[in-house]
């Protein structure tokens, strides 16, 4: 079958969001026909390429979310009319209040509130995503209605960017906003905000003006899958509007989720983060909706999803499929040679805030009471931006201030027993060499989807420690400890409990290993989405209309069989037209890629 997938910000690029597990995909089933469609995020990802792309990829259509050219589209009466009808109908289903105290005033309001409460919310798992739940009925109708309304006006008349960038579409919102029922807190947004509100929905609507939907682009495809919710779904949302293409929605993390948490940290007024919450709640809400079926990464990320309107039935968990065999030569091992030094505790990761190291360093001061002879590894490097440098920067300093440099005797050299390294340095030139190092491997976040490196350490055989946030329990499934997240105290203890009992650490790590070949290799993966691909066109076939050079249907296209009378059989051949700011070639990498095909 010909499969579309649609990604944001990650694959084919170098670089970006879930472009290890898209490519696991797409080479694993290479009995599928796959056609890119690739939303990039930044000029900087453009410039670094493409990866190198596998036979089975016929082509790749690319456009920018970063930035878009006016496409030049001069509206007439009818058009203008249609445009402020849609999107007022849009920015009232945003605005609109829930009358019985569901969804979008709470996500309004959670949205609005303060940083620390979003982070609550999340690291609870789902105890705060009642208040992130969004309505449906009445404004759900409404919302879609007028987005693909919007779509059709883009079809019709070549493009919305210069629309949705105009004064009206700023009037159209602010009259929404001071509308009656409208979310209290959006009533009290000023000028400023309402540009940046409105400047948001335009790049979050670009897709909207592509040609990617008519002449042989998603209408010609058997299926769409969509990498993550949102915006990147949103290709898929039209091409099921216009051809009945059947969507499947894949989120190993909740955009929703990370939007929220991302609402709250920044400094946008309390009106814009509520109107903006409101507008991406009402999106989910669309996707999930029409979303054929849709696959969660984990039961925390599905338990989002049903909050956020998610129909149960549509639900199946497709755990991340994970390269095993990387680590292999230390998982088989691990029994027989043991590690390498059975007093040493490993942190893996990415160093940033989420990650609670302040807490670890603090539970390793009261490890230290216990077993002097103890050492902490820290391995990872800082995440992008100032914020990772900055922290990493302070966790050194409160290192070098709980733990003075020790020495043995008069004449040696004093020693930290705390050491922060990177992948790819003598004493750590891989993974494998980083979790084979130590006797328990540490997971100390307070904010984490899917536990990556609690699987690699599991691959390894070894025995683990870790917080009670996002999947780490399902993940860990009673082959290791698990404590509350911000105790050090709890964490010190269960560290030292495996330290001092060398058996247990042996038994939970085989059967961590054991657990993760189980559940969290890219054979599962690739397998769980090839059956999952089979059920969707099974159950929702399209019909392609087949033309000639001519572009007039071709006699004998599509076999007898395909006559089969309801909806899915009927079809429209419409014009196309192109925006200009989604043209051009997309920028290759430098390993040659024969199988990319430019916008």
């Amino acid at each position: 079958m010909r499969i579309g997938l649609l990604t944001e910000g990650g694959y084919p690029y170098v670089s970006g969001d879930a472009r290890l597990w898209c490519d696991r995909l797409v080479r694993g089933l290479g009995q599928h026909e796959f056609d890119i469609y690739a939303l990039s995020r930044s000029e900087r990802q453009e410039d670094e390429g493409w990866i190198q792309l596998p036979p089975q990829v016929s082509r790749v259509r690319t456009a920018p979310l970063w930035m878009a050219e006016d496409d030049g589209v001069v509206y007439g009466r009818r058009a203008r009319r249609r445009f402020a009808e849609a999107y007022g109908e849009l920015a009232a289903a945003v605005c609109e209040g829930p009358g019985s105290g569901s969804g979008v005033a709470a996500v309004g309001a959670g949205a609005s509130g303060d940083a620390g409460a979003a982070r609550g919310s999340v690291s609870s798992g789902d105890a705060g995503v009642g208040a992130a739940g969004v309505s449906g009925g009445v404004e759900a109708d409404r919302f879609g209605s007028a987005l693909y309304e919007l779509a059709e006006l883009a079809r019709d008349e070549g493009g919305l960017i210069g629309a949705l960038r105009s004064e009206g579409a700023v009037r159209a919102l602010e009259r929404a906003c001071r509308a009656p029922g409208a979310l209290r807190t959006a009533r009290a947004v000023r000028v400023p905000d309402l540009l940046a509100v409105a400047a948001h929905f335009e790049r979050a609507l670009r897709p909207l003006s592509l040609d990617w939907y008519e002449g042989d682009g998603l209408d010609s495809v058997d299926l769409c899958h969509a990498t993550a919710g949102g915006t990147a779904a949103l290709p898929g949302l039209l091409a099921r509007h216009f051809s009945g293409v059947p969507l499947l929605v894949t989120e190993y993390g909740v955009p929703l989720r990370a939007h929220y948490l991302a609402s709250a940290s920044v400094g946008d007024a309390p009106a814009a983060r509520a109107l903006l919450a409101a507008f991406h709640g009402r999106l989910t809400a669309e996707v999930y909706r029409a979303a054929a079926l849709i696959t969660p990464g984990n039961t925390h990320a599905r338990r989002w999803q049903e909050r956020c309107g998610a129909d149960r039935a549509k639900l199946r968990t497709v755990y991340p499929g994970m390269e095993a065999s990387r680590f292999a030569e230390v998982g088989e091992g691990a029994e027989s040679s043991g590690c390498a030094d059975p007093d040493t505790l490993v942190w893996v990761g990415r160093i940033e805030p989420a990650k609670d190291l302040m807490s670890l360093l603090h539970s390793f001061a009261e490890i230290r009471k216990d077993e002097p002879k103890t050492r902490l590894r820290i391995v990872g490097a800082p995440a992008d931006g100032p914020d990772g440098a900055t922290y990493l920067a302070h966790c050194k300093a409160l290192a070098a201030q709980l733990f003075p440099d020790e020495a043995e005797g008069v004449h040696a050299v004093g020693d930290n027993p705390v050491s922060f390294e990177e992948i790819g340095g003598p004493e750590v030139p891989g993974l494998p060499e980083a979790y084979a190092s130590g006797a328990v491997i540490v997971l100390s976040s307070v904010v984490e989807g899917f536990p990556i490196s609690l699987v690699e350490a599991m691959f390894c055989g070894r025995a683990t420690v870790s917080t009670d946030v996002g999947a780490v329990v399902e993940v860990i499934g009673g082959t290791g400890l698990v404590v509350p997240p911000r105790n050090p105290r709890a964490l010190a203890e269960a560290c030292v409990a495996l330290l001092r009992d060398p058996e247990r650490r042996e038994r939970l790590g085989a059967a961590a290993r054991a657990r993760a070949l189980e559940l969290f290799t890219v054979e599962q993966n690739i397998t769980a989405f090839h059956g999952i691909y089979l059920e969707i066109v099974s159950h929702s076939p399209v019909r392609h209309v087949l033309v000639d050079g001519a572009g007039e249907p071709l006699p004998f296209g599509v076999p007898a069989e395909a006559h089969v009378p309801g909806r899915w059989t009927e079809a429209r051949l419409m014009p196309t037209g192109r925006p200009r700011w989604a043209a051009g070639s997309p920028v290759r990498a430098t390993v040659p890629v024969p199988a990319g095909e430019g916008a």
